[in-house]
């Protein structure tokens, strides 16, 4: 397996696994989610035989903080190292970054908790307007 940076004829295939994984709402339109991958500071595949199997999209200073926006693997490979490899690509050796994420989905918090992420009591934030609010 090899992880790095995100290749523009790879786009298609990191929004397919996003779209799979039900991130539809974010993901739907190829030129948008082009253009939020382009916006990321980092943006990375893991390729298996040619093929993307995962992907991940941070934001990052590269000093002092970092946030995972997304992390997606193909259902067929996970379990298999393959997110904690994204992640542990993304964020370094650098052990005075702070890294935060959200952990909504099922079984999601359990992963990140398994790679060093813990809950945190000091995060705040303000939610995006659902479709019907905008």
């Amino acid at each position: 397996m090899e992880i790095r940076d995100i290749r523009e004829s790879e786009i298609e295939a990191a929004r397919r696994l996003l779209d799979a994984a039900g991130w539809t709402d974010r993901v739907s339109n190829l030129n948008e989610f082009r253009e939020l991958v382009s916006r990321s500071s980092r943006a990375i595949v893991a390729i298996e035989n040619g093929e993307v199997i995962g992907f991940l999209r941070a934001l990052t200073d590269g000093m002092t903080n970092g946030y995972i926006s997304m992390v997606v693997v193909a259902e067929n490979h996970r379990r298999k190292g393959v997110g904690r490899a994204l992640v542990n690509v993304v964020m370094g050796n650098n052990r005075n970054m702070t890294w935060v994420l959200r952990a909504g989905r099922d079984g999601v918090a359990a992963f990140y908790e398994k790679i060093g992420f813990i809950r945190s009591q000091v995060a705040m934030e303000r939610p995006r307007a659902k479709s019907s609010d905008a």
